[in-house]
């Protein structure tokens, strides 16, 4: 983490640095010890086109990285039912045990992950081919002719096959598209691609100081602000009682596949959540939004964060495989998907992507606006 350093005679005292954007609106960092922003507090950025995203006002504090054995059990279990997607629990090893950890400096994050109507505007303004899109690009999409495994022969199902002739523009989901779907077929490269043209594009305003850059969010920030400013170890950001999910988040539930008669194999929601497939961004409005104000950040689509992946557990500080040089190979992503069992949808669920160019249509993104990691 980067911290101020101040002279003695300033200890006690509180500045705002304040961004201005475009706007007109402000974004307050942290210059001593306290940021006196408003929590929840956001604001909009302009995209160019009539489009904006908008970013929470996410203050310092602590929460819980990792999951009991307990938390761990249910995932696997009847109810959660990761069993067969997790390898009979391995994957739940990669959460670690619960342990203390501190985000130290505020931040800002989406409101929800980024949008196909958001990434489309990157890609005009800058002609930007992402990695499913060039030559010998591929992505991992819905197979539709794919059915369910009616053969009990205890092999997960994997109704996913790779795809040369798809992306973000056209990630096979079998329903009409929409510029509210969140963005995905997009790699780890096309993300912090997307960060860095928005960076360039604020700075060239004159609305981010230098030290502030947009980026992905690192782990330790993705995990707090997944709880919404819950301290405990509960499996979701709203507790542990499955029950209280209706109307909160999309995952695997009683939804027909696209012109198909069955829905989604294993566990899952025992009601309807709108969507077969994955919903729109804050679909579910206030319900579905946790203690920060931050929608979808259980299910809906994987999150990929900042870190390279450590199977033993996340880390407080950001996690490079080479930290002098920070490079990351395989990227951490957190939070479920629209296919997943409720086991595979709690806040400390966390996986390592295949590189930094795979892509998915179960995989999109968030971005932070922050100090530069």
């Amino acid at each position: 983490m980067i911290n101020s350093r101040f002279a003695p005679m300033l200890q006690g005292m509180t500045f705002i640095l304040i961004v201005i954007f475009a706007d007109g609106n402000s974004v307050p960092g942290k210059l001593l010890a306290a940021d006196e922003s408003a929590p929840n507090e956001s604001k909009k950025i302009d995209l160019g086109g009539e489009v904006t995203l908008e970013v929470v006002h996410i203050p310092p504090g602590e929460f819980i990285m990792g999951s009991t054995a307990e938390e761990k059990e249910w995932a696997v279990g009847q109810d959660g039912g990761a069993a067969f997607s997790s390898g009979g629990g391995v994957r739940e090893g990669y959460e670690g045990a619960p342990r203390s950890m501190q985000v130290k400096d505020p931040f800002w994050i989406g409101r929800t992950e980024v949008t196909v109507g958001q990434f489309r505007r990157f890609v005009e303004e800058t002609g930007y081919l992402t990695d499913a899109e060039r030559p010998g690009g591929t992505t991992m999409c819905f197979d539709h002719d794919w059915a369910p495994n009616m053969t009990h022969s205890g092999q997960p199902p994997h109704p996913w096959v790779s795809m040369t002739d798809k992306s973000w523009r056209d990630p096979n989901h079998g329903v009409p598209p929409r510029e509210d779907f969140p963005v995905v077929c997009v790699s780890y490269n096309d993300m912090t691609a997307f960060c860095a043209w928005l960076t360039e594009r604020e700075k060239k305003k004159g609305t981010l100081p230098e030290e502030w850059v947009y980026r992905l969010p690192t782990e330790a920030e993705w995990a707090y602000a997944c709880r919404g400013g819950r301290t405990d170890s509960s499996y979701f950001w709203w507790g542990s009682n499955l029950e209280d999910a209706k109307g909160r988040l999309n995952i695997s539930g009683i939804d027909f596949l696209p012109e198909k008669d069955y829905v989604w194999p294993g566990a899952k929601l025992p009601w309807s959540d709108g969507f077969a497939m994955v919903s729109p961004v804050d679909h579910y409005g206030d319900r579905g939004r946790n203690g920060f104000g931050l929608a979808d950040m259980c299910g809906g689509v994987w999150e990929l964060v900042l870190d390279h992946f450590d199977p033993s557990g996340g880390h407080e500080e950001v996690y490079y495989e080479d930290q002098e040089g920070q490079t990351v190979s395989r990227p951490v992503c957190r939070g479920g998907n629209y296919y997943d069992v409720p086991g595979n949808a709690r806040c400390a669920v966390r996986l390592g992507i295949h590189s930094v160019s795979y892509s998915d249509s179960r995989d999109g993104f968030r971005i932070c606006l922050g100090l530069s990691r």
